[in-house]
């Protein structure tokens, strides 16, 4: 895997932060899996740390194309970030049955799915190309002429 689809699981994860926050704020019931106070409650407490994923995953994709070596600090931030919130949403999920409400239980699972995949993706090659990282060597290619 090399580097420009890091950035773009990066791009596409600051993307669904934003898209699903606002539907969530402005049209909640076509992503809402309930309509109890205790999930909206759940989901309401989200938010912040949402933000501190997407700030993490812009600041990862800045330095990664800057090549600056505190890219591996902020590609560690999102991975981890990313992990503790699918671990919070997978654990509310399964104890409450929402896999299994309908469309909206399906959007939850592709969300949890998708955050875990990201998560242990980014961490992964963030580790494995440490060393390029932290010296500088992960500039972008020029194009060829």
């Amino acid at each position: 895997m090399n580097r420009r689809v890091i950035e773009g699981m990066l791009l596409i994860a600051i993307l669904l932060d934003i898209v699903y926050w606002t539907l969530w704020f402005a049209q909640r019931d076509w992503i809402a899996s309930e309509s109890t106070k205790a999930y909206y409650d759940f989901e309401n407490a989200f938010p912040l740390a949402d933000f501190w994923l997407g700030a993490a995953c812009l600041l990862a994709l800045v330095t990664l194309r800057l090549a600056r070596p505190s890219a591996l600090l902020w590609l560690l931030s999102a991975g981890a970030a990313g992990l503790y919130l699918c671990g919070m949403d997978f654990l509310y999920d399964v104890e409450h049955g929402i896999f299994a409400k309908g469309g909206g239980g399906t959007f939850e699972a592709v969300i949890v799915g998708l955050t875990a995949v990201f998560s242990v993706t980014i961490l992964r090659w963030s580790w494995a190309h440490r060393g390029e990282l932290l010296s500088g060597d992960s500039a972008p290619e020029a194009p060829h002429a």
